[in-house]
């Protein structure tokens, strides 16, 4: 579907107008690609020209640039491979080795026609050669001239690529067949921002980028079909599922098609190509979901099902963390599992439908938490994945009609208890290319990082906690937002003091542990005697049951909050006590009924606080 860049531009500004009162003054780098790329796909290899306009909107003066070079980590001795094989030594509790499956030591076998790599051929900035040289999966470039703040410069480069052997995200002739998976494939500008340059090497894990506009054209063998980021400027002449209802398709004479797309205001740019490719299109509100996949006995049922699957799962996720902002979002068949981009996911596609709905909902809602507030995912990894994972349960147990009753979040408890158990915990703090282990790493910040949000919901109230998600999409969409940043939002939408919990749960692996001490009457009432056993404070919902089977929500605030949360149940009578002072491993509360009329008492029967041994929060009476 073609879509004019202008009009996409406009969209955004309207959007981003709407709510322009409120959003933060933090000032962003800006980049516009102009890229003209020939694949040749029996060689493997791609010759690209780049223009880029940098825009340094910073009060700082640049005297050098970092790019990514993100498909040299696909060659023998490169830091990604060296760094797998060594965190495969590592025997966890299960008795399995650390690697992560995906790439153990296969970067290290690959021989010279299987590898990646790219070259810059040549670089100019405003018509100037520069210095630069290359280390590893970045290339450092040392200005003739600084770039001076608030100003623009033009890079010019001509660059050519490898496409490896497909090891991690992009590459070539996948698990599942396709031919290109096209992620990582450009020289990719570093992001600077308040904190400094950020020119992360490539060894596993995330990634951060700058905002800008991209203008591609794809110049590859006529009988390959591509999706990826991006609007489709010249559909009449591509056709494949791309030209209006009706139109005829005329192809340029020639072994090969150009395909043009522009993409407005995002921060990286991927496609996937195959010659193989079935596409099929599904109107949502507002937009258009498109889906390139292999047909087979399998997806030739699950995708077209998964496809009506889709406006039902926008319909929740725009109420409750935001509209999508473009015309279009392909799900594309491709990668290693699942992966990320602007207005397109790289997903495996041959499994059942349920499961191919999970793996997408997933890799869409990292549109809300990195396409869109785009944290910097190598200091903040839970902020990304976390908030996706919690993202992700909710919707599927939303428009999942089959599920309702269960815990949609129970998983990602499960998840943190073990790392808990295993001993591999690290703070969330941790930047995500150094955590010790695999396995602590990928816990941390998609189950831990899960645990964050739903057990905030706990400290300051669901309905709280929901309407700061759409307070924090609005205000810090496109701003590259840190954990403070998203802290404040709470703080402001909750009323209360958090930090605490930040530094509790985020910094350190202190946890919680809460008990029943004690149960005792005292004056003709009943007194229960609570103990906070591990290292981090919470405030407490403790339920009593009398024996005539009522039931009444005893509160205690923590005095780290300066305040309350909202009455969560209505059908049931709260009582608010005094603040347990975070000081005070004990607390004494007197539940206003004689302790002949005690049932149980409990502490957090909505299973949302994270303790790590529930065996003593339970008391019954005989």
């Amino acid at each position: 579907m073609k879509q004019s860049f202008s009009g996409a531009v406009l969209l955004l500004l309207l959007l981003a107008g709407a709510s322009l009162h409120a959003q933060p003054d933090r000032w962003q780098q800006r980049v516009k690609y102009t890229m003209d790329v020939q694949m040749n796909v029996q060689t493997n290899r791609l010759n690209g020209q780049q223009k880029l306009e940098y825009f340094n909107n910073s009060p700082d003066t640049l005297y050098k640039v970092f790019y990514h070079l993100y498909w040299n980590a696909f060659q023998p001795n490169s830091m990604m491979d060296v760094r797998s094989r060594e965190l495969g030594k590592t025997v966890l509790p299960n008795g399995r080795q650390d690697w992560d499956g995906r790439v153990r030591d296969r970067i290290s076998r690959l021989q010279p026609d299987e590898i990646g790599y790219q070259k810059v051929i040549s670089l100019k900035r405003d018509g100037r050669p520069q210095e630069y040289k290359v280390v590893g999966t970045i290339l450092e470039v040392m200005l003739d001239k600084p770039v001076l703040p608030n100003s623009k410069t033009v890079f010019d480069m001509d660059f050519e690529a490898q496409v490896p052997v497909q090891v991690r995200r992009s590459g070539r002739q996948n698990a599942e067949g396709v031919d290109f998976s096209m992620s990582q494939w450009y020289p990719k500008m570093c992001e600077y921002d308040y904190e400094g340059w950020h020119p992360t090497f490539y060894v596993a894990r995330e990634f951060y980028g700058v905002w800008g506009d991209y203008d591609v054209k794809i110049t590859i063998d006529k009988r390959y079909v591509l999706g990826g980021t991006g609007y489709l400027q010249n559909p009449e002449q591509i056709g494949y599922g791309y030209e209006a209802p009706g139109a005829t398709v005329k192809r340029p004479a020639g072994n090969t098609l150009t395909w043009h797309f522009v993409a407005p205001n995002v921060h990286d740019f991927m496609w996937a190509a195959d010659p193989d490719y079935k596409h099929i299109t599904q109107q949502v509100d507002g937009f258009t979901a498109h889906f390139l996949y292999l047909e087979n006995e399998t997806t030739r049922e699950t995708w077209p099902q998964f496809a009506k699957m889709v406006p039902r799962a926008y319909a929740w996720i725009r109420d409750h963390y935001g509209p999508y902002p473009y015309k279009q979002y392909s799900f594309i068949q491709g990668g290693d599992g699942g992966m990320e981009y602007p207005m397109g996911t790289l997903i495996m596609g041959n499994g059942k439908l349920s499961g191919l709905y999970g793996l997408a909902m997933h890799e869409w809602m990292h549109t809300w938490y990195q396409m869109m507030l785009g944290t910097n995912e190598s200091l903040y990894p839970w902020m990304d994945e976390g908030f996706t994972t919690f993202a992700e349960d909710n919707v599927v147990y939303h428009t999942i009609d089959s599920l309702k009753g269960r815990n949609p979040h129970a998983g990602s408890y499960n998840g943190y208890f073990i790392l808990v158990k295993a001993g591999l915990e690290e703070p969330m703090s941790t930047h995500a290319d150094y955590f010790d282990t695999n396995a602590g790493y990928s816990l941390s910040s998609y189950a831990k990082g899960a645990v964050f949000l739903e057990q905030l919901g706990y400290v300051i109230g669901a309905q709280n906690r929901d309407k700061g998600l759409l307070r924090y999409y609005w205000e810090w969409r496109f701003k590259h937002p840190n954990v403070n940043d998203f802290m404040r939002v709470m703080e402001k939408e909750s009323g209360l003091q958090l930090d605490w919990y930040r530094m509790f749960f985020v910094n350190t692996t202190r946890h919680i542990d809460y008990g029943i001490d004690s149960l005792y009457e005292q004056n003709g009432k009943a007194v229960a005697r609570l103990h906070r056993i591990g290292g981090m404070p919470m405030p407490i919902d403790l339920v009593l049951t009398t024996t005539n089977g009522k039931k009444v929500m005893h509160y205690i605030p923590l005095s780290s909050m300066f305040g309350e949360k909202p009455q969560e149940d209505s059908s049931m009578e709260r009582v608010t006590h005094a603040w347990w002072h975070w000081t005070h491993p004990t607390y004494e509360v007197e539940l206003n009924v004689p302790l002949s009329e005690v049932s149980s008492l409990e502490i957090d029967p909505s299973y949302r606080m994270a303790d790590i041994d529930r065996d003593n929060n339970v008391m019954r009476t005989e």
